[in-house]
């Protein structure tokens, strides 16, 4: 075996711990939220109809949509919706990138939303498992669910790398023990490969009119963590994904789907929890400890992709600045966002709380996923429109096909808005609006500080003036947002204080529309004037650049100065209102995000004991 090889395994390993969690889980509630629509969906035709909809929903959704073509389109190894948006946007002109941009900004929104149910639902079902044997145990579900919960998220910041170790090793369990469950179930009743069988499927939906929408509602849960599972493209690459996906996952959750209709074919009675009914009674407190670290995990594949979503929508200017962390030196692809990981903790109590079982939380669950999935593939067709080769004609119109289907689990699914459907929506229209004002708000900024705009040739003739600048000893550094002319801090610095040091750097730190920069192109040194230096330092939008690795990257460019010696200028902006294209409510909402935004001299690590700030109030 190749030293690659065996990597791509242990890859294939590590991401079931993180990558497969949430679709792993599934079995959990998925046939068993179809079988409790209604006592007849217990009758042995309907059974095999909804297990023919649970297998061809995981072919056509995750194993072809997903597996095969959505993962081709990473951002130079990148995914997620934010990632997919802006590899379609970098081959677009003007027209359309409003749209697109407004696309996934509501497909994060809404991935948002669906990353404080997951946990929720995927806890309480396997907690639940207590009280199929002991019934008096219904009082510890909720607390010892939040328990769980709480420990999970405090766990966060040990990093994705040191989770997958953990929880990778404890999903292959899982996964082999899905596995055997069902291959037992249906060696007692092989008649249910009959479900295998696409007839079947066709045959329900069409004899049973509207009655089958609820129950298509309920099968969408079989192939919720397809969209997590491209969100984490990042964490471990297409390659191990793929490996752990056809040789692993998919069969395992097959072979357990079809053990549940198999035993529900023998037993009608177990509809009522096809899934632990599985285990004999001497197995089944070992399978809800098994179930209740796996649902742990389930919960991990979204809070992962959440991370990475969060962190692309910083860098790309879509939130406010925050605080995000690289958990490991090797994959700079796994990151921990501190903030959102407590507002996803706080949202998922609340939601356990709320709910109070995953009965009534299957209601609220599905509906947001259904929608950014649903964006997922228009976003695809975009992609694939821009590539002229017939093979990528040919997915155009496979896509366009399973948009349909897309647009039918969309349908179905906001028949559950009055059972709970509506937090997810108010959820993630309040994150879209959110992200939407700010992006718009920095726009108006923006337009401020361009009017402002100083150029070199006004510090020029300043310079040659009667009442030159008083050139003092030192090395200044100062942040600039545009590449061109003077930053406001430093112009504000000569008219005030008639100073201006000796050596001035002027640096631009650029996000691009890729995830990562390579060095070739991380840094450009050009000469302004005399003793002043413009440094343009690009990175990509998973990248977390530090002012000080810039100007040691630029001291190795051969640009002699002491970075340790430097004085740091940062400008900031406070707001106030006025006439602007934002409403008054946008500009309060716009107002509170600027007051609670991460200062730039901290996001970027300026040195607190070197830093001089010059303060601006801008009216939007």
């Amino acid at each position: 075996m190749t030293d690659t090889s065996q990597s791509q395994r242990q890859l294939a390993v590590l991401a079931l711990g993180v990558v497969f969690g949430d679709i792993g889980t599934s079995p959990l509630y998925a046939f068993r939220a179809a079988l409790a629509i209604s006592p007849a969906m217990a009758q042995p035709e309907n059974v095999l109809g909804a297990l023919s909809l649970v297998v061809w929903a995981l072919i056509i959704v995750v194993c072809i949509k997903y597996v095969a073509v959505v993962l081709t389109a990473d951002n130079r190894g990148e995914g997620g919706v934010l990632a997919l948006a802006t590899l379609v946007l970098g081959g677009r002109v003007a027209r359309g990138r409003v749209l697109i941009g407004s696309m996934g900004l509501l497909g994060a929104a809404l991935f948002f939303a669906d990353g404080a149910i997951t946990p929720a639902i995927s806890v309480l079902s396997a907690v639940e498992g207590l009280t199929v044997s002991r019934p008096s145990l219904d009082w510890l579900v909720v607390p010892l669910t939040l328990l769980i919960l709480l420990c999970l998220f405090r766990f966060q910041a040990q990093g994705t790398a040191r989770i997958g170790r953990l929880f990778g090793p404890a999903m292959l369990a899982w996964f082999l023990t899905l596995a055997l469950l069902g291959l037992a179930a249906i060696a007692r009743k092989p008649a249910v490969l009959q479900a295998l069988n696409p007839a079947h499927a066709a045959g329900f939906i069409l004899h049973h009119g509207e009655f089958s929408l609820a129950v298509v509602s309920a099968i969408f849960l079989a192939v919720t963590g397809g969209e997590a599972l491209f969100a984490d493209l990042g964490h471990f690459g297409r390659r191990p994904i793929r490996l752990a996906w056809y040789t692993l996952v998919l069969p395992s959750l097959l072979l357990n789907y079809l053990g549940q209709g198999a035993l529900v074919l023998a037993d009608p009675a177990a509809a009522a929890n096809p899934f632990f009914l599985l285990a004999p009674s001497w197995g089944l407190p070992a399978l809800v400890v098994l179930a209740t670290a796996a649902t742990v995990i389930a919960s991990q594949a979204v809070i992962s992709g959440v991370f990475s979503v969060a962190h692309q929508a910083v860098r790309l200017s879509y939130v406010p600045r925050l605080e995000v962390r690289h958990s490991s030196a090797k994959a700079y692809g796994q990151v921990y966002v501190p903030f959102a990981n407590t507002l996803l903790g706080i949202a998922t109590i609340v939601l356990v709380l709320g709910f109070g079982s995953s009965e009534s939380l299957a209601g609220a669950y599905g509906v947001a996923i259904a929608i950014a999935m649903a964006i997922d593939t228009v976003l695809i067709l975009m992609w694939l429109a821009q590539r002229p080769s017939a093979p990528d004609r040919a997915l155009m119109l496979l896509m366009a096909l399973i948009f349909l289907l897309d647009l039918a689990f969309c349908f179905c699914n906001l028949l559950k808005v009055p059972d709970g459907g509506w937090v997810p929506i108010v959820v993630g229209a309040a994150l879209f609006i959110t992200m939407n004002t700010w992006t718009r708000g920095r726009v108006i900024i923006a337009s401020y500080i361009a009017r402002e705009h100083r150029s070199v040739y006004q510090l020029q003739q300043l310079l040659a003036s009667d009442n030159p600048p008083l050139r003092v000893p030192g090395t200044a550094v100062y942040l600039a947002s545009n590449r061109e002319g003077l930053p406001r801090a430093l112009w504000h610095n000569v008219r005030f204080n008639n100073v201006l040091h000796e050596q001035v750097l002027l640096v631009t730190i650029e996000t691009e529309e890729v995830p990562r920069v390579g060095r070739d192109r991380r840094m450009e040194i050009t000469e302004v004037l005399p003793g002043m230096t413009r440094i343009v330092a690009r990175y990509g939008f998973m990248e977390s650049p530090q002012i000080t690795q810039v100007l040691y990257d630029a001291d190795k460019e051969g640009l002699r100065f002491d970075p340790a010696q430097a004085t740091f200028f940062v400008g900031t902006e406070s707001v106030f209102y006025g006439r602007s294209t934002l409403r008054a409510w946008e500009k309060r909402l716009f107002a509170f995000l600027m007051r609670n935004s991460r200062r730039a001299a901290s996001f970027y690590g300026v040195p607190d004991t070197r830093l001089v700030e010059f303060g601006t109030r801008l009216r939007v």
